[in-house]
């Protein structure tokens, strides 16, 4: 199926990754004589397409690139079970075959390839940008980056940031989570069971991710159908394996980094951007900007997607 605007075509597409069967929106720019760079797009923790990946696609798009929102492993409208599994080396696994089947689509051209993540979707993309020397430049916007102070501002939410818990409160909350993701991973494996828990709740502290701020945000496309509130809780086990600095401090890839002082973790982005060699990266600190300004607020989005589009340019 295939829709047009003034400046882009849409196209919907499915790839294969792993053996499972991955959908997506294409976003091709229109009246290209030759082929053009291309971009793949990771979004938040258990995204979907629709949410903030499509808005950066769209933009790019009509910044003359071909640009990829999917649905990773598991999520909306790809295949993959259990459901909402949110394993990060899966995500980096599909971005990978995404790669594939951009550098054999006709308008792209396969030198050019480059990748972007907002939030969770920035960790990963720098394991990718490592794992993968095709991809040429790297934009990470307001991300989620995946170290151990991180992981206990995420697992703290407001309470902690306020100093009304300690450090070893929250450490004893992810040990009681990994617990839970532990014996949910072992009654799968034993059972087929799958067990669930909410994604985000406006008080409870024991969810995936226990902000009232991202609940604000995240409920809305919930009531609209538009995004399951609910994660594998055996997804617990590969997620806390999972961390980013240590692909920061092997990135050789072009890295562009966009975040602010009220985007998720200010320090971690700080550490890991401090953490890649080299000095072919660029950090554009915005101010005061909030975290999920770079998910709808389209002048942040128009700002952000035209530094990633300048970047992309210059090193693609």
């Amino acid at each position: 199926m295939t829709s047009s605007r003034n400046d882009y075509r849409a196209e919907k597409v499915s790839f294969v990754s792993h053996g499972r069967q991955l959908s997506g929106d294409l976003l091709i720019p229109l009246d290209i004589d030759n082929t053009v760079a291309a971009v793949p797009i990771l979004g938040p923790y258990c995204f979907v397409k629709e949410q903030a990946p499509i808005q950066y696609a769209t933009r790019l798009a009509r910044e003359g690139f071909v640009a990829l929102a999917f649905d990773a492993s598991h999520h909306g409208a790809s295949a993959g079970e259990p459901r909402r599994l949110e394993n990060p080396m899966t995500k980096v696994a599909d971005v990978r075959a995404a790669l594939d089947y951009l550098a054999a689509r006709p308008e792209v051209d396969e030198d050019r390839l480059s990748a972007l993540g907002v939030c969770e979707g920035a960790s990963e993309m720098l394991r990718v940008a490592v794992d993968d020397p095709r991809v040429k430049a790297v934009a990470a916007v307001s991300g989620h980056y995946r170290d151990a102070d991180n992981d206990l501002a995420l697992a703290g939410g407001e309470a902690y940031a306020a100093g009304e818990i300690g450090r070893s409160q929250v450490q004893d909350r992810l040990e009681a989570r990994r617990a839970r993701g532990a014996e949910a991973l072992n009654l799968f494996e034993t059972t087929g069971e799958v067990s669930y828990n909410e994604i985000v709740d406006p008080d409870r502290h024991d969810v995936a991710l226990p902000w009232r701020m991202i609940w604000d945000w995240y409920h809305g496309w919930a009531d609209r159908g538009l995004w399951e509130n609910r994660y594998a809780v055996m997804s617990d086990v590969p997620y806390f394996e999972f961390e980013s600095l240590t692909a920061a401090e092997q990135l050789q890839t072009p890295l562009l980094m966009v975040h602010a002082d009220l985007s998720d973790g200010p320090e971690s982005a700080r550490r890991h951007f401090a953490a890649v060699p080299g000095t072919d990266k660029h950090l554009v600190w915005q101010g005061e900007n909030n975290h999920f300004q770079y998910y709808e607020d389209p002048v942040v989005l128009d700002h952000a997607t035209g530094l990633a589009a300048d970047w992309f340019r210059d090193h693609s």
